[in-house]
């Protein structure tokens, strides 16, 4: 089966084109061109709609009631359709500081159920957790807070059969560089977060290989002119990714606009953190153990912090548009291509490239998602 789209403007690999026309053959994209090609076996006509690869959320908890958590297969399938509509083909289920069993069981499930969900791909897990300190906690549960375990990893790894991507831990905690050592030669990428850590320590773990600040601004030491902390390693270290939640309660835009600057939005990856409310109306729900108040848009634990969220990752997209702190042509790579790239899948996902799975959205120029496919069917329709 040959397909081809006609749309005003396709955001590929390599630039914005348009309008033109894009093959996908048997489930994966083909070759972009301006003229209409000679062979095909349907044209999908999207005139008036721009093309924009898939989008890959690689810090997510949960959507429509459930949660990663709650170690449920069914549950799993649900966020994975759910994300459908949020314009998301790929995710990272992401896990909470929790008890080992749990962990080690999450591992599992996940490991053998990971390729059987009917929505957007699980391409692999993100450890959030529970390698943290407390100060800056956030929703994580301290009661479970242990050292980096090089011994604890090998075995969710090895339950999982190797799905695990990503790993976040506070630099400070006894065993940190060792720990990061043996991850980064396990292709494992490690990521800071739910630190107090100074600039010279998370520096040290840059250092030996850790990669990517979790959720910056948030839950993690500020900057102060006489000491940077994990924030102004997060602006100043070379080479590393810096996700931001863009839901407008997380950090100001003036702010995500400094760190896009500074960072270069080539660098900046766009998350969610969402939990189990997103999607979902505004009430009481749960984040892990703790009880959590969904109210006026923010998802808050009982002493007012902030618990996750309930942001989709194509609100992100158009409110660092609307914002006026990025393109569109930016906000769609930080959410899409910048993600892959951070987790070293972007050779399966995030772009328009000829030989991957064509998993694509449909977009109006105001950014509204009208279509989620996946390999080259359509998913989701918002008509």
């Amino acid at each position: 089966m040959i397909s081809v789209l006609y749309a005003d403007k396709f955001f590929i690999e390599n630039g914005v084109k348009g309008p033109g026309y894009l093959t996908i053959k048997e489930g994966k994209f083909g070759s972009y061109s301006v003229a209409k090609p000679n062979q095909y076996d349907e044209i999908l006509d999207f005139t008036g709609s721009w093309i924009a690869p898939g989008l890959v959320d690689t810090h997510i908890h949960g959507y429509k009631g459930h949660d990663v958590m709650d170690n449920d297969f069914e549950g799993l399938n649900e966020i994975s359709e759910g994300l459908l509509s949020c314009g998301v083909t790929s995710f990272l289920p992401t896990t909470l500081t929790s008890s080992i069993e749990l962990l080690d069981g999450v591992s599992k499930m996940i490991g053998q159920k990971a390729k059987d969900v009917k929505g957007a791909k699980i391409r692999g897990i993100f450890f959030e957790g529970p390698f943290f300190t407390e100060e800056h906690k956030g929703a994580q549960n301290p009661d479970y807070f242990i050292d980096p375990s090089v011994e604890h990893l090998k075995k969710w790894q090895e339950l999982s059969g190797g799905l695990i991507k990503k790993i976040a831990i506070a630099p400070e905690r006894e065993g940190a560089l060792e720990f990061i050592d043996y991850a980064k030669k396990e292709n494992i990428t490690v990521a800071l977060a739910h630190s107090s850590a100074t600039y010279d320590k998370a520096k040290q773990a840059v250092d030996h290989g850790a990669s990517i600040f979790t959720h910056t601004y948030n839950g993690m030491s500020g900057f102060h002119h006489r000491e940077p902390g994990m924030v102004g390693a997060a602006m100043n270290l070379k080479d590393v990714y810096v996700e931001l939640i863009c839901d407008g309660y997380h950090v100001n835009p003036v702010a995500a606009n400094i760190l896009m600057d500074v960072s270069g939005r080539e660098r900046v990856v766009l998350v969610t953190d969402c939990m189990r409310a997103g999607g979902m109306p505004e009430g009481n729900s749960k984040l892990g153990e703790f009880p959590v108040l969904v109210k006026d848009g923010a998802a808050r634990l009982e002493n007012g912090s902030l618990a996750g969220s309930i942001l989709e990752l194509k609100t992100a997209v158009k409110n660092v548009v609307a914002w006026d702190i990025a393109t569109s042509e930016e906000a769609i790579k930080m959410a899409s291509t910048v993600p892959a790239a951070s987790v070293n899948i972007e050779n399966e996902c995030g772009k328009i490239q000829e030989g991957l799975d064509a998993d694509f959205i449909v977009l109006s120029p105001e950014l509204d998602l009208n279509a989620s496919y996946i390999d080259g069917e359509c998913r989701y329709s918002a008509e």
